[in-house]
């Protein structure tokens, strides 16, 4: 791979993907500040991003950049001090309530005491939805994470990676078109961790949901996007926009190739650079 493919696009200091053909998720130059011990944070500095619909990003960046909140004030979990976020045009809590908006973060958060299929069902009581009319897509979603024969078990009889693969299905039931993911695999060994990422491709290809994934692992941002949205902190802003040019679907293989080792060194240099 050419490493021009990677040099720092005219556009990147606004950070807008350019060439969006239809834009699903807008962040119109967005600020967030919070109030700490030490008095008054900025989290997110003029941060500006477009993403085209059935994309999938990844943000990389140090701890404290911002990545999180970002994700936050797509999700409609906070509200920007200046700026703007849009899903689909609309005020990203009126999409949420809705249920077109998917979100997964580290932690599962299982009820312990409902099982497998009962946990994926939440969102639809949460929203007033006949759990039982959506009982085949239940049976479907808990195929397509790879979960056949677990419907009736219980979080405590799962292991680490199939307790986010039912969060996984838990964000999906309500046929999003937006998935927000903050960190899915973060608490997961190496070797498990490859393992989902493969699996979250698998799932994304039949779904085609727009995707945000907020991750620390550059070579997870390279695997399953087709953009990686370097940012910098203190205050967190976007350095970078990185296409990644690997046809679909990726296999482990990847991982190991010499083109993939290129990227990543790349993007890890950028990362820990400041320019600004």
């Amino acid at each position: 791979m050419a490493l021009s493919r990677l040099k720092r696009r005219p556009d990147a200091e606004a950070g807008v993907i350019a060439g969006s053909v239809t834009t699903d998720i807008a962040i119109d130059h967005v600020s967030k500040a919070f109030s700490g011990a030490h008095g008054r944070v900025v989290a997110l500095d003029n941060v500006a991003l477009d993403i085209a619909r059935g994309g999938f990003v990844a943000i990389i960046g140090p701890s404290g950049c911002g990545k999180s909140t970002l994700l936050r004030l797509v999700a409609g979990l906070e509200l920007p001090d200046a700026g703007a976020v849009l899903v689909r045009g609309e005020y990203p809590e009126q999409f949420r309530r809705r249920g077109e908006l998917g979100i997964v973060f580290q932690d599962p958060a299982l009820l312990p005491w409902r099982t497998v299929a009962r946990n994926i069902a939440l969102p639809l009581q949460v929203l007033g939805r006949s759990a039982r009319r959506y009982r085949d897509e239940i049976a479907v979603l808990i195929e397509l994470v790879g979960l056949a024969g677990y419907a009736d078990a219980l979080p405590g009889q799962l292991s680490g990676g199939m307790r986010q693969r039912v969060a996984i299905a838990r964000a999906l039931v309500t046929e999003p078109s937006v998935l927000l993911l903050d960190e899915p695999f973060g608490a997961l060994d190496q070797i498990l961790r490859r393992s989902m990422n493969v699996e979250l491709q698998r799932i994304w290809m039949q779904r085609r949901a727009t995707t945000l994934l907020v991750t620390h692992s550059i070579d997870e941002a390279v695997f399953l996007a087709d953009e990686v949205v370097v940012m910098h902190a203190r205050p967190g802003r976007i350095a970078e926009v990185a296409t990644v040019p690997f046809p679909r679907p990726r296999s482990p293989a990847l991982f190991g190739s010499p083109e993939f080792h290129q990227i990543c060194d790349q993007l890890a240099a950028s990362l820990f650079s400041r320019e600004d």
